[in-house]
């Protein structure tokens, strides 16, 4: 294997099945070395046959065969020159240099060290998110401990052999993640141990046995890691290092220390999310089953248009999934033709994706697939969906008011941990961007998934599953503009198939604000860009009226505030500015109807 590198088709399943047509080209190089092979095989044979059938005949007449000289000439021949080209032959080695060279050039195609490491993690992922048994993995099943009926069950399932299991466990141990490598490497030793070797084999059964047995060591069972180490000494009994490593368990288990207990239970290792892990995974393992929500009359299904005349032959349909934080389901959302050309479009521009590291961006373990950004430009399919969006959620997401539309391929065990979509400090890359805080999400779903995938609210307590061509909408900030802590979420692990998502993040921008203060009452303070704002000789002329004749109604401020809206919507922080006024308001005119008219406004 190569050192280090930069391996990222474990990230994506597109990537990897690419990696498909990659090995069936190697299989077409690998068919004509062996079709050469057979042909130098066959020569091979046909010379053996007939120096065999020498032996089994003159050779064996009861005359002298050496009398003949012409049999002897042929001896003398054989001996000095067939068989030095039979023995010495360049053609083996032409066979094995061509399909060598075959597979050099097809190498920056084929997976890195990283991908198989990254491959080994995703499985590791699926077994603890999941919490399935590794024993029923290896045999191709996703079985959880808790449970013996499959999680999926495969119409057409693959086994591990004894190596895969070894490399597995090898990466874990590399990392001195001793709890996975304990497990892999035992199924690795079990199945070692009823296979002969085999020469594509990178692991033996003295490797896993040696690497298990330092495992258990490192976790603080000695009593197996001296059992094992003795069953190692069987199969290499001049290994000086295991011998003495053998004396050191046996001193150990005569002290009588108590952490060399045999009954000791293994720990996960701790994680970046350890406190909602627990959550996380329970509401990955539901499958976005949600058994209570029917009891909620809050939550329904119904076609809605949001009072636009675009939806009224043909409304949305729509699934309230939570009133908090607000999460909507909008099934059907686009069609399968439209949903092919996305992924087509965004074939090419497939990247690792990346997530905010300090004033940075860098990849990270914790966010597994690949990304690309596509603009209106890139197919008219993008710009309808664009206008389909506004439609059904009433936001503005042309840019800059919100973010190109941004499609994601999850790779092998992808997922995303529990995160926001939102900015939770002021040093975030959005701002740096001048591109605002996000204000909502929208999640398209490209791809039908047949397990896991599913989006997990941490906080919230529920999860949804892929429901293909359908999005997920919600809010993730406050009408005040601050976070909402309940939009924790986390793409859940994918068990078995090729997840394909799409996102659009509707922003607010940040302004540099001056006081404009005592327009009504000395508390109120109103913050705005410019004083010569028409939103500001707005609010002037409104707070002026209310100051003069210490009145208004609903029919005096209502279509102000439609103005307002409309105006900060396509240009400023609307939210922002509504949610002062809306205090002012209420400052000015302290009527429960009043209050109760702007919310409803």
């Amino acid at each position: 294997m190569p050192d280090e590198s930069f391996g990222e088709m474990f990230t994506s399943m597109l990537s990897v099945n690419q990696a498909v047509s990659a090995e069936r080209k190697l299989i077409d190089h690998l068919i004509i070395y062996i079709e050469h092979e057979a042909q130098r095989l066959e020569d091979i044979k046909r010379f053996f046959s007939r120096v065999t059938s020498l032996h089994d005949g003159i050779y064996n007449e009861p005359s002298d065969p050496i009398a003949n000289p012409i049999a002897a000439f042929k001896l003398v021949k054989r001996l000095k020159s067939e068989w030095l080209n039979v023995v010495h032959s360049t053609e083996a080695e032409e066979n094995i240099k061509v399909l060598r060279e075959d597979y050099r050039r097809m190498e920056s195609s084929l997976p890195k060290l990283e991908d198989l490491r990254g491959a080994a993690h995703g499985l590791m992922r699926l077994q603890d998110v999941y919490n399935l048994h590794v024993e029923s993995l290896v045999r191709g099943h996703f079985q959880q401990i808790s449970d013996p009926v499959d999680f999926y069950k495969l119409s057409v399932s693959d086994m591990l052999s004894g190596d895969d299991c070894f490399l597995v466990g090898k990466v874990a141990y590399d990392l001195e993640d001793y709890y996975h490598s304990v497990l892999w490497f035992e199924e690795a030793v079990r199945l070692f141990r009823g296979t002969e070797w085999s020469p594509e084999n990178e692991g033996t059964l003295e490797d896993a046995l040696d690497h298990l047995a330092f495992s258990h060591f490192k976790t603080g069972n000695i009593s197996h890691a001296l059992s094992l180490s003795r069953e190692l000494l069987l199969h290499d009994p001049m290994n000086r290092r295991v011998h003495f490593n053998v004396e050191k368990y046996e001193k150990l288990l005569n002290e009588n220390l108590p952490a060399t207990s045999s009954g000791l239970t293994l720990k996960r290792p701790d994680g970046i999310y350890l406190r909602t892990r627990n959550a996380y995974e329970q509401l990955c393992q539901t499958k976005g089953s949600q058994p209570k929500h029917f009891e909620n009359p809050s939550l329904f299904c119904d076609y809605f248009t949001n009072g636009s005349p675009a939806l009224f032959l043909q409304p949305i349909r729509r699934e309230i999934i939570s009133l908090q934080p607000y999460v909507v389901l909008f099934h059907g959302f686009v069609t399968q033709a439209e949903a092919k050309n996305i992924r087509k479009y965004a074939m090419p521009g497939l990247r690792r994706s990346v997530v905010a590291s300090g004033m940075n961006q860098a990849t990270a373990e914790y966010r597994i697939s690949k990304s690309a950004w596509l603009k209106e430009s890139a197919h008219e399919v993008v710009g309808k969906l664009d206008q389909r969006i506004t439609l059904v959620t009433g936001l503005n997401v042309q840019p800059p008011y919100a973010e190109y539309l941004q499609v994601v391929n999850y790779g092998i065990g992808g997922h995303y941990e529990p995160h926001f979509d939102h900015a939770t400090s002021d040093s975030s890359p959005l701002y740096r961007l001048k591109t605002g805080n996000r204000v909502a999400t929208i999640m398209i779903y490209l791809s039908p998934v047949q397990a896991g995938g599913s989006t997990a609210f941490i906080y919230a307590n529920f999860s949804v599953p892929v429901v293909q061509n359908a999005a997920l909408f919600w809010w993730n900030l406050h009408k005040n503009g601050q976070g909402n802590v309940d939009t924790l979420h986390a793409g859940c692990p994918v068990i078995v198939g090729n997840k394909w998502g799409m996102f659009k993040n509707k922003n607010f921008h940040k302004v540099t604000c001056t006081a404009v203060t005592n327009i009504v009452h000395p508390k109120i303070i109103i913050l705005s860009s410019s004083t010569h704002s028409p939103l500001v000789q707005i609010l002037f002329k409104f707070f002026s009226y209310v100051q003069h004749n210490r009145t208004y109604t609903e029919e005096w401020w209502k279509p102000l505030l439609y103005i307002l809206y409309f105006d900060l919507y396509n240009g400023c922080q609307w939210l922002l500015f509504f949610n002062i006024l809306q205090k002012i308001l209420f400052c000015l005119h302290p009527k429960k109807e009043t209050h109760k008219s702007l919310e409803l406004f």
